[in-house]
């Protein structure tokens, strides 16, 4: 990761978005965001180190966590429209430890003395990419049809 390009992520919340207040009256909301690569096991017979095998089997991946800080009224926006599970995007500058012009993830050892990492992201722009139903909570994505609807072979027709 280049220090003069700005960071995008896509990824969902692990858990609630936490906002407070500095004593001249900005928000601050931090929030975490798990976002996840992966790569066919036909492309890598090996699981890569620190990956693990998919839910489907099929892939290998690895799950990045990022502690993301937000500021002023998009700050006030994100702790009461965000909750635990929904998907967002962030752009920003990655805050960390640099290294010959890369970046790299604090690194730390968890309570069960397993080893942990995560970056931290200074936001410029957030964006709620799935719905919630008003009061933070996500709701589904998908578009479900209305109670008693009934497949017909009319209903797929656009017109």
């Amino acid at each position: 990761m280049s220090l003069e390009e700005s960071t995008r992520i896509i990824g969902r919340l692990g858990k609630d978005p936490e906002a407070r207040y500095l004593p001249n009256g900005t928000a601050v909301c931090n929030f975490s965001v798990a976002t996840t690569r992966s790569v066919s096991k036909e492309r890598s017979a090996n699981c890569p180190d620190g990956w693990k095998e998919s839910y489907n089997k099929r892939n290998w991946e690895v799950t990045v966590w990022w502690r993301v800080t937000v500021w002023g009224k998009q700050a006030e926006s994100c702790n009461q429209y965000l909750a635990k599970g929904r998907l967002v995007a962030v752009e920003g500058e990655v805050n960390g430890k640099a290294v010959n012009g890369s970046m790299y993830p604090n690194i730390w050892t968890g309570t069960d003395s397993t080893p942990r990492a995560n970056f931290e992201l200074t936001a410029r722009q957030i964006k709620f990419l799935d719905r919630g139903n008003g009061n933070g909570h996500s709701e589904s994505v998908e578009d479900e049809p209305p109670p008693g609807y009934v497949e017909t072979p009319e209903s797929g027709i656009p017109f």
